[in-house]
């Protein structure tokens, strides 16, 4: 049946509408904001597949160009892989629902939005978050929603909710927040240096409109949601699981408790060995191997018990550390040879390699996506490979998380670069993963600050990553216990992955994960108050020893930049027919060269004499001839009336026989010869363009003021 269903989000109509797509789908909602439209479905399958032991949820954002009346730029003319943006808005999505899903679910559940139309004043992104939540709420999967997000931005000193086009344009804040109800499920921002109390109030602003929005879906759910189907439980054996807590715990939260990464890994192999050994010994092999899957999902939980245990009732960590004690942290730059900048940046066993490469202004990354964003000159890449982490496995090339870290640290770094007319090189930053014991991401941002530094970009302020953690009481009260930088078993564990890049000013960027079912506004602003001590610490007492501000002049190995500007309408000619001009130009001197629109020329070199000729060679073919003044020119040809001088630029000059010398001249080649540089004066510039040159009136000019001195 047919439904339609409407409502005001930031002075602009909201309609989800169901009943009229994808009808064999489990739930199927079409969400307009404004002209942009949304298509969100979700499926199930019947029973879990055999071997699972996750909760299989798959989220896919998709980018259809026609949405925007493009042709895919393909050869095979049809949209390819999803474009980074797509994966992140999917991971954008996925974050504040999963955990709202049943603990013991195990069947696949896939949520697809397809992105039909899109006006640039509505973000599709948030369509899609609203359109999940509506979906999953109104099918008869087993969620915990309804969710629902809004965007937020910070224009003219004022929170904007949902900014349209003009004002994203003007905006210091690009901010995604989702929630329930109740509580913030997920944050993502990129922001302008922003303070911790602005920031927490564009928060508070937005969990105003997503209980709205929340209201709203849980209307639509009372009337036409249907009952939530039955599933096979996944549940934990409480009798295997009490028989392993009642035999194994106290050697568990010992084991637990190794400072280093690889010995507690080879505590918990050896432990679950034994545990199984135990079940084996005790039941037979049989048993044992019936019950494997609740051995196993039993191992973890009691670790993860004891692990919870220990910091909430002890405030003590697995590594010893105190609650809000950083992990060792050391820094280098100047690693590698020959590249632009590097630097080495390592928390406790964490550990990222990041290298800066500058490059032409024209050698930005070109996006062929649905918003307006066209290109971006600042790149930054992570890469995590299996080695990282000890295991064994080939590459497959960058995942959905490499991407999402990768995009992190771009985000936390943008606001301090500098702008293209102070510094005109397109960068880009590799972040390489060597060692992962958790806040692989925050360390890229650190290291990837040294390695801008090291290579000479101007950046306003170094900024430093920092995440905070959190376990809340198993017995279900509001109180908690917040840690300061965890690693990779507090993140496993914990309920939190709380990340804040920023610079002594503001926050830039941030990130945050949740495995509950939501975030108070008290452990934000807590959160917001760790993580700057934390920031201002490591660039107090660690990045800003090693390397105090931006290097002065860039690596010899990077390309060095001449620049010029020239007047619009000598462009064509600076280009010149089919490229010719500028072809010989490149030919010439082994430069690089970028013009832009408005006339400005950026040549780039390894060689400062190569790149000062062909400034050289710009200038004179953009600069008009003009009459009276005195140029350096070289002979080109040679006739039987006079000679034609090559002034720069493909402009020539006819220097007459009559006008070389005062004396007479019965031949040119008695005076001159083809390459040899000469000094003329332009006496004449015709109707039709053409300059006439003279040797002779240098020589009188001269003699004048011979005369004139005496």
């Amino acid at each position: 049946m047919f439904k339609t269903y409407s409502m005001e989000l930031a002075g602009r109509n909201l309609t989800i509408e169901t009943g009229k797509f994808a009808e064999l789908a489990n739930g199927s909602v079409t969400v307009k904001y404004g002209e942009t439209t949304v298509m969100v479905n979700v499926t199930a399958s019947k029973e879990p597949r055999d071997g699972i032991d996750f909760f299989p949820l798959s989220v896919d954002f998709e980018e259809k160009l026609y949405s925007v009346g493009k042709i895919p730029g393909s050869f095979t003319k049809r949209e390819g892989k999803p474009s980074d943006k797509a994966i992140l808005t999917s991971r954008a999505i996925d974050r504040p629902l999963r955990p709202l899903f049943p603990k013991d679910f195990r069947n696949d559940v896939c949520v697809v939005a397809t992105v039909l139309s899109v006006e640039p004043d509505n973000s599709p992104e948030v369509c899609a978050m609203i359109g999940a939540s509506a979906a999953l709420s109104i099918s008869d999967i087993p969620f915990g929603g309804p969710t629902a997000a809004v965007n937020v931005g910070y224009v003219d000193d004022k929170i904007v909710i949902n900014p349209t086009l003009e004002q994203r344009e003007k905006s210091r804040l690009k901010l995604t927040v989702a929630g329930t109800l109740d509580k913030i499920a997920m944050i993502e921002a990129g922001a302008d240096e922003i303070p911790d109390d602005i920031m927490l109030e564009a928060i508070k602003e937005a969990h105003v409109e997503i209980k709205k929005i929340c209201e709203f879906i849980s209307k639509m759910k009372e009337e036409i949601g249907k009952p939530k189907f039955e599933y096979k439980s996944f549940a934990v054996d409480k009798e295997i699981y009490n028989e392993i807590e009642e035999n194994f715990k106290s050697r568990m939260y010992e084991d637990v408790q190794a400072v280093d990464k690889e010995v507690r890994d080879e505590n918990i192999e050896k432990i679950t060995e034994d545990i199984t050994k135990y079940f084996t010994d005790k039941y037979g092999e049989e048993f044992a191997e019936e019950k494997m899957a609740d051995i196993a999902t039993s191992i973890h939980d009691l670790e993860k018990k004891c692990v919870r245990e220990m910091i909430y009732n002890e405030h003590k960590r697995p590594d010893g550390r105190a609650i809000d004690e950083i992990r060792p942290l050391s820094c280098e730059v100047d690693l590698i040879p020959r590249v632009h900048g590097s630097a080495l940046f390592t928390r406790g066993q964490t550990q990222v390699l990041s290298i800066a490469t500058l490059g032409m202004a024209s050698e930005e990354q070109i996006l062929d996506g649905i918003d307006e964003e066209t290109g971006k000159r600042y790149m930054h890449q992570y890469n995590f490979p299996s080695y990282s982490v000890g295991e064994a496995r080939p590459s497959r090339g960058p995942g959905r998380r490499e991407v999402g870290h990768g995009a992190l640290a771009e985000k936390a770094l943008v606001p301090v670069l500098p702008s293209v007319e102070e510094f005109p090189y397109s960068i880009r930053v590799v972040s390489e993963v060597l060692s992962s014991n958790g806040s692989t991401s925050q360390a890229s941002i650190c290291g990837s600050t040294l390695a801008l530094m090291a290579a000479g970009v101007p950046i306003k302020r170094p900024v430093a990553g920092i995440s905070t953690g959190l376990v809340t009481d198993p017995n279900g009260s509001d109180n908690y216990v917040m840690l300061t930088d965890i690693q990779g078993i507090e993140d496993f564990f914990g309920d939190m992955d709380f990340k804040v890049g920023g610079t002594e000013k503001g926050i830039t960027a941030i990130q945050v994960d949740i495995k509950v079912d939501g975030l108070s506004y008290k452990i934000i602003e807590e959160a917001f108050a760790r993580t700057r001590k934390a920031r201002q610490y490591i660039l107090d007492e660690v990045m800003l020893k090693q390397i105090a501000k931006p290097r002065e002049e860039i690596s010899k190995y990077a390309p060095k930049i001449f620049n010029t500007t020239i007047a619009v309408d000598k462009i064509k000619d600076v280009i010149g027919p089919s490229g010719k001009m500028i072809n010989k130009i490149i030919d010439e001197t082994g430069v690089k060269i970028d013009i832009e629109e408005d006339g400005k020329v950026f040549i780039y070199t390894q060689d400062s004499e190569n790149g000062k000729k062909a400034l050289k060679m710009v200038e004179d073919i953009a600069k008009d001839i003009e009459l009276g003044q005195i140029y350096e020119g070289t002979v080109a040809r040679i006739m039987n009336f006079g000679a034609f001088i090559e002034l720069g630029g493909g402009k020539e000059g006819l220097l007459h026989i009559s006008k070389i010398s005062k004396e007479r001249v019965n031949k040119v080649e008695d005076v001159l010869k083809i390459g040899q540089e000469v000094k003329v004066k332009v006496i004449e510039i015709d109707e039709q363009g053409r300059i006439n040159l003279s040797m002779r009136a240098l020589q009188e000019d001269e003699e004048k003021n011979e005369e004139i001195e005496e």
